[in-house]
């Protein structure tokens, strides 16, 4: 099927860098796209020309109305409703400008992103398990930021295990806050670049929002309020069962963390891998998934995740304990017990 579509104002925006979002197109819908002087011509099958149709339609109401594109969002979400037949492009702007708050708007990168906001937005508790980069932390702080400003709740509680990444720092100078600071700045990070700085420190020094180690959340019910754990795979189980019961009323709370980044001594003690493995059918809470498709760093991240992937599936598995014998000697238990018989050890070389 072929299909001519009148050109727009402005409509070159939406072909991108070197056309980078014509080929995506086309590639997405298996169709060609011809760029013309007076039209463009769709050539392809006729659901996949019109979904394209769509596209171009979409766009342009969305120049017409004032959106703009920032930061690559436009290659993002056209990723998205690729990935998503039921997803159209106005749709998916529209749902980041209900989200915009302060300097930002939360737009998802990928379908799992859009479905991590969506899980954060239909359910009480969600956990968002998956690599560095994959936006888990960043845009739950979001979300909650922005329930803050429309009052949906009344505070912001952010913990964090306070667990070194494979080193001993020791005792850290200062008072109680100037050495759990460090454990806790990667949440400071996230809500100075959503918000104004001034308005970051107002909150906090209200305690509209509160950043602090998962320890001091022990005995407390957190009432009309957003709270996020971040890096839970770095829980103990005791800590975990703690802090998911520490939901009170008109209260959200997301759990975030990488697994595959346990800094316990014993990884198999993580709180994060037993909930996942305890939560999964409890009605009510959620599980988000993602991989290295959804990284939103520099591009070189992502392929540095799938290489470790890649490098431990194929480590072999540790060798065995030796075995009581090794290249035809006894061991020593067995020797002191041939010893203790009167009989003669075959370990005992004898002199010439």
């Amino acid at each position: 099927m072929k299909k001519s579509i009148e050109i727009s104002p402005q409509i070159e925006t939406l072909f991108g860098t070197r056309d980078e979002n014509v080929r995506l197109l086309e590639d997405g819908l298996n169709i060609n796209i011809d760029l013309r002087s007076d039209a463009i011509e769709l050539e392809g099958s006729a659901r996949d020309v019109a979904r394209a149709e769509q596209v171009f339609a979409d766009y342009d109401h969305l120049q017409r109305s004032g959106h703009t594109f920032n930061n690559g969002d436009l290659g993002s979400m056209l990723r998205v409703l690729l990935a998503d037949p039921k997803v159209t492009l106005r749709s998916l702007a529209e749902a980041g400008r209900q989200r915009a708050f302060g300097r930002r708007t939360v737009q998802p990168k990928s379908v799992n992103q859009r479905r991590y906001l969506e899980a954060i937005e239909n359910h009480d508790m969600v956990f968002g398990i998956g690599p560095a980069g994959t936006g888990k932390t960043y845009l739950a702080v979001a979300m909650a930021i922005s329930a803050l400003q429309s009052k949906r709740v009344n505070r912001i509680i952010l913990a964090r295990p306070a667990v070194e990444a494979g080193e001993r720092l020791g005792f850290l100078p200062g008072t109680l806050q100037d050495k759990i600071d460090p454990y806790l700045r990667p949440l400071y990070d996230a809500l100075y670049d959503l918000l104004e700085p001034e308005k970051v420190d107002r909150y906090l020094e209200k305690n509209v929002i509160e950043i602090a180690p998962i320890a001091f959340m022990r005995g407390r019910t957190l009432n009309d309020s957003f709270v996020i754990l971040d890096e839970a795979q770095n829980t103990t189980s005791e800590q975990m069962k703690m802090f998911v019961t520490r939901l009170g009323f008109n209260s959200k709370a997301v759990i975030t963390g990488d697994v595959t980044q346990i800094d316990l001594p014993n990884a198999r003690r993580s709180g994060l891998l037993e909930a996942a493995e305890v939560l999964k059918n409890v009605e009510g809470l959620t599980f988000a998934y993602f991989d290295d498709t959804d990284v939103v760093r520099h591009q070189l991240v992502q392929r540095i995740i799938r290489a470790y992937d890649e490098h431990k599936s194929r480590v072999t598995e540790p060798l065995p304990l030796l075995e009581s014998r090794t290249n035809g000697k006894a061991n020593g238990t067995e020797l002191a017990s041939r010893e203790k018989n009167g009989e003669p050890s075959s370990e005992v070389e004898t002199s010439e």
